[in-house]
């Protein structure tokens, strides 16, 4: 276990109350990953940020949720995934898609399959995609403004999946019941 605290809006440096209370407000709770990451109020406040323009972005409910998780198993973060099944759920995407982007079975439709191969090229390939990855990507009817996104949500979730990695957040309690582990 390592020893990152996880602040509350009493413990929290000055700079990150504030951003902590717009968590509360927003989410009904601390989020752990923010009470982590109010330790360094910047990297909250970019985290915030980055999620709002994540919402903000052309992906719709279902799209968002296929980049989210895509990353997200594919990083197997054990915060992440059970998180975003939860979110998922309340912005009332299907089970079929939540469960098989937590299973890495294929999706229901071909287009979200797409953006989940998209997303995927571009995680392993660190952004040197190639002209058959962008055509494929443009092929199921996205343009250069998604591939832009698919960057941003990547960006957003580096830091999350990344900050839970090291400081072994633990999972939230109503997302609990979500508890994943990336199958080997």
């Amino acid at each position: 276990m390592t020893d990152f605290p996880i602040h509350d809006i009493e413990s929290a440096p000055e700079k990150s109350k504030p951003l902590l209370e717009k968590s509360q407000k927003g989410f009904g709770m601390i989020p752990g990953l923010h009470g982590i990451m109010a330790e360094a109020p910047g990297t909250l406040e970019a985290y915030q940020t980055l999620h709002q323009l994540v919402l903000d972005s052309s992906f719709d409910n279902e799209e968002t949720t296929v980049v989210w998780q895509t990353i997200n198993v594919e990083n197997a973060c054990h915060y992440c995934v059970p998180a975003h099944t939860g979110i998922a759920k309340m912005m009332e995407v299907s089970d079929d898609i939540i469960n098989a982007l937590r299973d890495e079975t294929p999706l229901p439709s071909d287009k979200l399959e797409a953006l989940r191969t998209f997303t995927l090229a571009v995680m392993h390939k660190k952004g040197n995609v190639g002209k058959e990855d962008l055509d494929a990507f443009y092929g199921a009817g996205y343009k250069h403004r998604q591939v832009l996104e698919v960057i941003l949500v990547l960006s957003q979730k580096v830091m999350s999946n990344y900050i839970n990695h090291i400081a072994e957040t633990p999972v939230d309690e109503p997302f609990q019941k979500f508890a994943w582990e990336k199958k080997k």
